[in-house]
């Protein structure tokens, strides 16, 4: 019986040799975005590698995404995104389903999870998303902040927030399209 020789990697960091850490920096890295027509304007969205929607940006968003050189153009992670906005927007989806993976701080993951309460056709306050995730009063304006970096503008609710005196205050896609959003949802 005779024996193969063992295989051998290349010395790691040797020119064209792959590490399982630069294989998976670069994975980790890699997005993929595709660009959207619809009432609000081309919408730019971005997923991961393993398709999670990580944003939805409106041209000249507060904040917003923009495509980066050695990010992938690919309209297949984006199927059921685009399936379900054609939806939302025709006023025949009132909920996303759909596997998001926003970065942010434990602070803004919790009211961005707190988001995803306010049901289609209603609106809610600041203060009220601070009491739902145990904030005190005082962190209305931090809870704002975090509404304001909200990556995931559409799909994630935001435009559902107004002032605790009804006021339509604060949308990083802008107040025009606020008003549409809660116009189609018929929350205005």
């Amino acid at each position: 019986m005779s024996r193969r020789p063992a295989r051998t990697s290349p010395t790691p960091g040797a020119p064209g040799a792959p590490t399982p850490f630069t294989i998976c920096a670069q994975r980790r890295n890699t997005v993929y975005w595709t660009s959207v027509d619809g009432p609000l304007g081309p919408l730019l969205l971005t997923a991961a590698p393993d398709g999670a929607l990580t944003s939805v940006s409106v041209p000249g968003q507060k904040g917003g995404r923009t495509v980066q050189e050695g990010w992938r153009h690919d309209r297949g992670p984006f199927r059921a995104a685009e399936e379900q906005l054609a939806a939302y927007f025709a006023a025949e989806l009132e909920e996303f389903r759909l596997d998001l993976r926003a970065e942010g701080t434990a602070f803004r993951a919790r009211v961005w999870a707190a988001l995803d309460t306010v049901p289609y056709g209603t609106t809610t306050t600041y203060g009220e998303i601070a009491a739902r995730i145990g904030a005190p009063r005082a962190a209305v304006r931090a809870v704002g902040g975090a509404i304001g970096a909200n990556p995931l503008l559409v799909v994630r609710p935001c435009h559902r927030v107004i002032g605790a005196d009804g006021s339509l205050t604060g949308y990083a896609g802008g107040l025009d399209r606020k008003v549409r959003l809660l116009t189609l949802e018929g929350a205005l």
